[in-house]
């Protein structure tokens, strides 16, 4: 016989997963349990501000045109935003016109506001290499801020789990305790942002050098997480994409114990 529904108890437990069940007002229909949708835009808007202000400070050590590059990277976030969620609509097979509540891929950002960055240096005559190394550390730091954002509004979410280490969270249908991928995501962003400050601050590596492996351990981290994710995307090609990683990383650490 089935227990009765006690609206006094919001989150019963099921077998060795913690699952919710929320009441059916409209607007926890419309978001689903346990999502909080003003997070995404205040993090990730938090996390694009700190990057804009690191990449000021960092070209105006250089001595670059600083207003330039400012302008550049604030552009840059515009048109990054405008494709990440036009990659999640070819990504999706969704048409144009679901573009006000399609969601982000962080590929398309990567992509578009990178190649804007790019046109915006050469622009300026700046040097391609030192201006995507000077870029990487609030890129990622950014990241670290941005990605918990889709942590409290159930995208990306983590498998089911039974596991100590599991935390409550939503895929905007289900509340239970899963994988926390975005929270893992996020701390690596933030080793590598870390680490990418360090290096491109302390140590003479040669253009690019530093941009190259910071993209290559965040592809890496991402590619270990996949599979603990609820969409675990393609298996095409995976093996290969973290052999690649590895190889890069191999060579961005020979040229940094060369440079140094």
């Amino acid at each position: 016989m089935a227990t009765p529904f006690d609206p006094a108890r919001p989150r019963e437990i099921v077998g060795s997963a913690q699952t919710s069940v929320s009441s059916t007002r409209l607007k926890l229909l419309a978001q689903g349990p346990g999502v909080r949708l003003w997070t995404w835009p205040a993090l990730v808007g938090l996390g694009a501000v700190l990057a804009v202000i690191m990449l000021g400070f960092s070209a105006s050590a250089r001595g670059w045109n600083t207003p330039g590059v400012v302008m550049t990277a604030v552009l840059g976030c515009v048109f990054g935003y405008i494709g990440a969620k036009c990659w999640y609509l070819a990504l999706h097979r969704k048409h144009l016109r679901h573009f006000g509540t399609a969601g982000a891929c962080i590929q398309g950002f990567l992509v578009v506001s990178l190649a804007t960055l790019v046109a915006g240096g050469a622009a300026m005559s700046i040097d391609i290499g030192s201006l995507l190394d000077a870029t990487t550390p609030g890129l990622f730091l950014a990241m670290a801020v941005g990605r918990p954002g889709c942590f409290f509004t159930g995208c990306c979410a983590g498998r089911p789990t039974g596991s100590r280490f599991g935390v409550w969270s939503s895929d905007r249908r289900i509340g239970v305790r899963r994988v926390p991928v975005q929270l893992l995501e996020a701390a690596a962003a933030l080793v590598i942002g870390l680490v990418s400050l360090f290096a491109s601050s302390s140590l003479d590596a040669p253009g690019g050098v530093v941009f190259s492996g910071a993209v290559a351990a965040y592809t890496l981290s991402r590619q270990v997480l996949f599979p603990y994710r609820a969409d675990p995307h393609t298996r095409r090609g995976r093996a290969v994409t973290i052999a690649l990683c590895l190889v890069v990383l191999v060579g961005v650490g020979a040229a940094l114990i060369t440079s140094s």
